[in-house]
């Protein structure tokens, strides 16, 4: 296992226990839990002290991010497809949580179907599974529910400009039928339900090859190998870069939660970036020899992202430390080490 990982996950750890947060003996099913977000959080609890259950069907995570954990008495990795239900174990849940979706636009676009299914279904099978459990829920949806966001910075309370019908929309809409499915259970079944959205996250496990690649891996792995930076339109869209470490660490704080029962919460960076910033940042910090070229602009492509993470503040007392210069240091430096 990399040590630019297990420096993070003790830094995490430090943290939560100077809060007093304790997950130690509690068990955790995760989907999806061999992905990017996954496979740190599945980390992150282990070693906590939790027991943890992962489900991925490794389409998009990969064995090697938790290959080390299977060591562990207290992880058990099961290779299955949530959109054909949770396999059955002889135990009870404490908590659910339901991470399982391809995220990247060239893998989705690529993968309708099953990603509008692992969301969709997913979400079924995983809420009926807390329902008998009576476990707490978290759902890990996405900014790309805002669509082309017409509000910026943009608050958990705007509804989102989405094309329901687009080349995105077995993403974008995916997630939005999920969390209209959770926040149904939560209403009617009286579920502890709460909701994150994420925002470009980014960091050591993102895979970066042909199939996954997206736009920080792309442009590290390009820049790295000397090869054109490629940027989809102008490059003055902006996105709300997020260092993996801060995004699992407001995960583990919103499981804790207890205001947070029936809420959604932005997890992102308030800082605003255009992916022409992102990309000479990364040549410089590469000392790369990439020229940057222009390709045809991606269909439905949100011009903006940057959220409004004032709830983050208030009810998990967050806020993203790791500035993007610094995290793009430590990603680099895991490529550079041969991982993908």
């Amino acid at each position: 296992m990399s040590e630019i990982v297990e420096k993070d996950i003790m830094d995490i750890i430090r943290e939560l226990k100077e809060r007093g947060l304790d997950y130690s003996d509690e068990v955790f099913l995760i989907t999806g839990g061999a992905g990017f977000l996954g496979s740190w959080l599945s980390e992150l609890l282990v070693k906590l002290g939790s027991k943890v259950i992962c489900i991925d069907n490794l389409a998009t995570g990969k064995l090697s991010f938790i290959k080390h954990l299977l060591n562990f008495d207290n992880f058990k990795f099961i290779k299955g497809d949530v959109t054909r239900g949770v396999p059955k174990i002889d135990t009870s849940y404490d908590y659910v949580i339901h991470m399982a979706s391809r995220a990247s636009p060239d893998d989705y676009m690529r993968y309708p179907v099953e990603t509008a299914l692992a969301n969709a279904l997913g979400a079924y099978y995983t809420l009926e599974l807390v329902r008998k459990n009576d476990a707490v829920y978290l759902l890990t949806s996405t900014s790309e529910v805002y669509g082309d966001a017409e509000v910026v910075p943009t608050p958990e309370t705007y509804w989102g400009r989405v094309n329901p019908i687009g080349v995105r929309a077995c993403y974008d809409e995916g997630k939005r039928f999920s969390e209209a499915l959770a926040m149904s259970y939560y209403r009617e079944y009286g579920l502890d339900v709460r909701i994150s959205r994420i925002f470009n996250s980014y960091g050591p496990r993102l895979r970066g090859d042909g199939a996954y690649g997206r736009v920080v891996t792309r442009f590290i792995l390009q820049a790295l190998e000397n090869k054109p930076l490629t940027v989809h339109g102008d490059g003055l869209q902006t996105r709300s870069f997020t260092y993996v470490k801060d995004t699992i660490l407001a995960h583990a704080l919103l499981l804790k939660c207890e205001r947070c029962r029936g809420e959604v919460i932005n997890i992102g960076n308030n800082k605003e970036t255009t992916i022409i910033e992102l990309a000479k940042l990364i040549l410089e910090l590469t000392n790369s020899k990439s020229r940057i070229v222009y390709t045809k602009p991606r269909e439905d492509d949100p011009r903006r992202r940057k959220p409004d993470i004032s709830k983050a503040r208030k009810l998990l007392s967050w806020n993203p430390q790791t500035s993007l210069r610094e995290g793009l240091k430590k990603t680099i430096e895991w490529y550079r080490r041969g991982y993908k």
